[in-house]
């Protein structure tokens, strides 16, 4: 693997998931999920339809902010916050993406409530450089 093809799929998965959670556009985020794509998650029912039925079910004010995003080989995780889809508290995601022939074919994720600064024992946000609203 280079560069270019990591450069290529950090794209990929960041383009997919704005076109999905944030533009709730899923014609076109059925080009970027596979047709047999692989949930792990214990949240999401299988499959691509498993993934975008929970997104159709969510409030339309869904939010979706990436930050850190790391590439190796085939594999994509984004340290991410989802916001306003109808819990009490944000959460704060790590989603593992695996890519093959240029889709989303297998995911996985760690996921977190986010905690305000009250909460925090370290005084630091758990996602970017400030404490969400």
């Amino acid at each position: 693997m280079n560069r270019t093809v990591e450069s290529k799929n950090k794209a990929l998965v960041l383009e997919a998931f704005d076109t999905l959670f944030n533009k709730r556009d899923y014609a076109a985020a059925e080009k970027f999920w596979s047709p047999h794509y692989i949930q792990h998650s214990a949240h999401i029912a299988p499959g691509r339809e498993g993934l975008f039925d929970l997104i159709k079910s969510l409030p339309p004010g869904l939010k979706y902010e990436p930050g850190t995003i790391v590439a190796e080989g085939n594999v994509v995780i984004v340290h991410g916050r989802f916001s306003n889809f109808g819990l009490p508290v944000n959460w704060i995601a790590a989603d593992i993406v695996r890519i093959k022939d240029g889709v989303l074919v297998e995911h996985w994720d760690v996921i977190q409530d986010e905690v305000t600064q009250e909460q925090s024992k370290s005084g630091l946000p758990m996602f970017g450089e400030e404490f969400s609203r």
